[in-house]
């Protein structure tokens, strides 16, 4: 049973709420200790939430999924993780989610903007981005993912609200840039799902949506996407208030690993059909893994020479 509720908790997608850190990248504190501390349990209250999310959904779903060739061996839909105790976990999940969301409402448990710029603040705190992160999933189980291109917008907008909550914990505004640059590669993924759904299963596929969808039309999705996401970030990279603030052009530099690591993603699902899981899949391609690994050694070493 314990293993049945881990399963489907799916700790393998929590990379997502990963983004809640980005942020941290924009911070003016001084003392890196204490905002990492909070965006740590902001990290620990998305990934509760989340998985209280994907038990939600198991749920509602878990007669669709037994006539799905994969989903029918998930925890629930298999018959292995009986209902009533999805349904306590997932309420003891948002409750401590809850609990984090209040404590870093606090007014002392906040950290100041070392230049005193009220206006700068986040525009709502923690715990608003947490519940509407929640209430958009909500929509999206019981309605948004029927309905066709505003499924994948759901999706998107909800790594824009984890790195909205990043900010918010850590009381520091997030980059315009980081937004972006989130909000188009989000997407590029959640197409990229959508076209291996539709590939694979067709009409035959549990959401409603995928009848509406076909490999040409998300084709012309998924590459306007892709250089989207490219393009955010090289112009992030080489904007004036992003030298300014880091004191160097030298993020240029990571351009080169942002390029190669799109294009891998297309490769891998236009090639080899392996986009219907994304979190696992940047995981287990050991190109994307070092290219992700190279670009985040050269983002530090750019950083600690500036």
């Amino acid at each position: 049973m314990p293993w049945a509720l881990l399963q489907a908790m799916r700790p393998h997608q929590w990379v997502k709420n990963l983004l809640v850190f980005a942020p941290l990248g924009f911070t003016h504190d001084s003392g890196v200790r204490a905002p990492l501390w909070f965006a740590t349990l902001a990290f620990v209250a998305f990934c509760l939430a989340s998985s209280a999310v994907y038990l939600l959904n198991d749920v509602i779903d878990r007669e669709a999924d037994r006539r799905h060739p994969k989903k029918r061996m998930r925890p629930i839909a298999s018959g292995r993780l009986p209902v009533a105790w999805a349904a306590a976990a997932l309420v003891a999940m948002l409750a401590a989610a809850g609990a984090i969301a209040l404590f870093l409402a606090r007014d002392d448990a906040r950290v100041p903007m070392s230049n005193g710029d009220d206006a700068a603040r986040p525009l709502l705190p923690f715990g608003a981005w947490l519940a509407a992160y929640l209430l958009l999933n909500l929509a999206y189980s019981f309605r948004l993912k029927q309905i066709v291109i505003v499924d994948a917008l759901s999706i998107a907008l909800g790594f824009q609200f984890r790195v909205l909550a990043g900010a918010a914990a850590i009381a520091t505004p997030a980059s315009s840039w980081i937004l972006l640059c989130t909000f188009f590669f989000a997407l590029f993924l959640a197409f990229c799902k959508r076209r291996e759904e539709v590939v694979k299963l067709g009409a035959a596929g549990t959401r409603e949506s995928l009848r509406d969808y076909d490999a040409h039309f998300l084709d012309q999705m998924i590459n306007p996407l892709a250089a989207m996401s490219i393009l955010a970030y090289a112009l992030y990279t080489v904007d004036d208030r992003t030298v300014a603030y880091h004191g160097t052009t030298g993020l240029a530099l990571t351009v080169p690993f942002v390029v190669f690591g799109v294009f891998r993603y297309l490769y891998l699902v236009h090639r080899r059909g392996e986009g219907d899981d994304p979190a696992r899949l940047l995981f287990t391609d050991r190109q994307l893994v070092l290219s992700g690994v190279l670009w985040a050694a050269c983002v530090a070493a750019v950083l600690t020479y500036a």
